[in-house]
């Protein structure tokens, strides 16, 4: 196989140019890659679905939407702490290895979700309560901070060239099948269980699933094979990965990859995990109506994401991204304005079902287009640092920003907001290379 058919540049001496990965290992590299993703996000996602059941646990008191405001205010300080994940797991992954970054961030997960599981409440412990809460966020923060740029690296990585948006998409795919087992859980207790039952107790059940599911995708990872491109960059003797190669050597790409993250974080969260409660808080659904609006719509989604990664193969990710940010800036205020007054759920699921169509011509290529842009020896914290600060600054705070806008009667005008990030990210496309001239990833 000649350098050219497996997208090797002719600079990489032949002795480091490994065969393309057969079909089965491609299989299983993706698969392997994607199970992790898969637990880490259900864990991830449970908080947000569970927290209208748990609040006052550890904010008890009267107003009912100011202690939902805490504990989602604790979902976004678990935010902030992905930009910390993303920095030492991107380090860690571009020195030690995508396989070892990975199965270290499902253990921080795992360690945050089984603290949530046993934790007392306020009237059990006192301020210790919130206090332990905001820690079990921080690791669970750490994990999905350091799992983004590990996970984005290591199936782009291992996707191969011809078919690398399609394969890659499969990270998205995951995330979403993270979050519909997430609501299936949350509707199948809703089905059995009174409210105050899950109030109560069961809404620790959901965080023992995330913790054992953990445990077995270790044991997944830990059989996992290492990348190409990273035991290249390490056979080649390149420079080790350092924070300020981003700002010095890669500035431009570092910027972009934070400008175009901010409008499609914030409209993944906008449209995912605030969804359900704007749903019944707004259009006034029922919740059980709600979640199942919800879970069809990420149905949709989880679909829709390998046909615009495929699409992206073959006419490039910019095509697909400026579809994704375009839509969403013309439809965002709209659609939400007209699914405010809703009473028909079949209606509702199919505004909600339009607008993660749209958006997952982002998340389709998000990871992929990100790696592209770096060399195998900074690429997982190129990938990873700028996503976090990004994923943080706007998606940690867009259920809070959305609750604070309808605490002030204005709740429309987030959606005014969300479309206004949405069209500065499409303006960014603009400034992103064509990854079929100039993608560098480099092996196949």
């Amino acid at each position: 196989m000649t350098a050219t058919e497996t997208g090797v540049d002719s600079q990489v001496p032949a002795a480091m140019i490994a065969p393309g990965l057969t079909p089965a290992q491609r299989l299983r590299a993706i698969l392997g890659g994607s199970s992790g993703n898969l637990v880490e996000w259900y864990d991830w996602f449970v908080y947000s679905v569970f927290a209208v059941y748990f609040s006052a646990h550890f904010f008890p008191g009267d107003d009912d939407l100011a202690g939902l405001l805490k504990t989602m205010a604790v979902f976004a300080v678990g935010f902030f702490a992905r930009p910390l994940g993303a920095w030492l797991m991107g380090l860690y992954a571009d020195r030690a290895g995508r396989k070892t970054a990975l199965t270290a961030a499902v253990t921080l997960m795992c360690g945050g979700s089984l603290i949530i599981a046993v934790l007392p409440g306020y009237e059990t412990i006192g301020i210790a309560a919130p206090i332990l809460l905001v820690f079990a966020r921080i690791l669970q923060g750490l994990s999905v901070g350091g799992e983004y740029g590990a996970s984005a690296t290591y199936l782009s990585e291992m996707a191969g060239k011809r078919r690398r948006g399609f394969w890659s998409s499969f990270q998205f795919v995951t995330m979403v099948m993270g979050q519909l087992i997430a609501l299936g859980v949350l509707s199948f207790m809703q089905l059995t269980m009174d409210r105050a039952d899950i109030e109560a107790w069961g809404w620790r059940i959901p965080f023992f699933i995330g913790a054992a599911m953990a445990v077995v995708v270790f044991w997944i990872r830990s059989h996992m094979e290492e990348s190409q491109s990273y035991e290249n960059a390490q056979a080649a003797g390149e420079e080790r990965a350092r924070t300020m190669m981003l700002f010095t050597a890669y500035p431009r790409q570092t910027l972009i990859i934070f400008l175009f993250t901010a409008g499609g974080s914030l409209a993944f969260y906008a449209f995912t995990t605030y969804m359900p409660k704007f749903l019944t808080g707004t259009a006034g659904f029922a919740d059980a109506t709600a979640t199942a609006i919800t879970a069809g719509a990420l149905v949709v989604y989880l679909l829709a994401l390998p046909v615009f990664g495929w699409i992206s193969d073959h006419l490039g990710r910019k095509a697909t991204l400026w579809f994704a940010f375009g839509g969403g800036a013309i439809l965002s205020y709209p659609a939400m304005t007209f699914l405010a007054g809703q009473d028909n759920p079949w209606i509702a699921f199919a505004i909600v079902s339009l607008l993660v169509f749209v958006m997952s011509g982002y998340n389709a290529v998000s990871a992929v287009v990100k790696a592209e842009l770096f060399p195998a020896n900074v690429r997982a914290l190129g990938v990873a640092l700028p996503y976090g600060l990004a994923a943080a600054a706007f998606g940690g705070t867009a259920e809070p920003i959305a609750l604070g806008f309808k605490q002030a009667g204005v709740e429309m005008g987030f959606f005014v907001y969300v479309a206004a990030l949405m069209a500065l990210s499409f303006v960014v496309v603009f400034f992103l290379p064509d990854n079929r001239k100039h993608s560098l990833i480099l092996e196949d």
